[in-house]
């Protein structure tokens, strides 16, 4: 990466638990895409609710030379997404799904598919 990995912690302390956990995270990006230009991890935790613990959102934007993307995980398995490490499990595997598909397409590897005249 060009720029520094800049990663922010909304709602809750800042942990170097986690900020290495990313690090290590992003620094595997790099293997699907080479042009990774900056990579800004943010980390939020909504309010505690009484009948299950903190859910936490993991929102990751990666900037690229030809595109900029977008990870958002939501909280859509609200059990797993209690633990803060497999929220960043699945936005990071979001995030490499997204960067293959971004080099598959540069490199013109998407099939494209001919309209019939019926």
């Amino acid at each position: 990466m060009k720029i520094p990995l800049q990663i922010t912690f909304r709602g809750i302390p800042h942990s170097d638990a986690v900020e290495a956990r990313i690090r290590e995270k992003a620094a595997k990006l790099e293997r699907f895409s080479s042009d990774i230009m900056s990579c800004r991890v943010a980390v939020e935790a909504e309010h505690h609710h009484h009948h299950q613990g903190n859910l936490y959102h993991i929102r990751i934007d990666i900037t690229t030379p030809h595109k900029e993307l977008a990870i958002s995980k939501e909280h859509y398995d609200k059990q797993a997404h209690e633990d803060i490490y497999v929220a960043i499990r699945d936005a990071f595997n979001a995030a490499g799904r997204q960067l293959e598909d971004y080099v598959r397409i540069k490199r013109g590897d998407v099939k494209t598919h001919e309209l019939k005249n019926t």
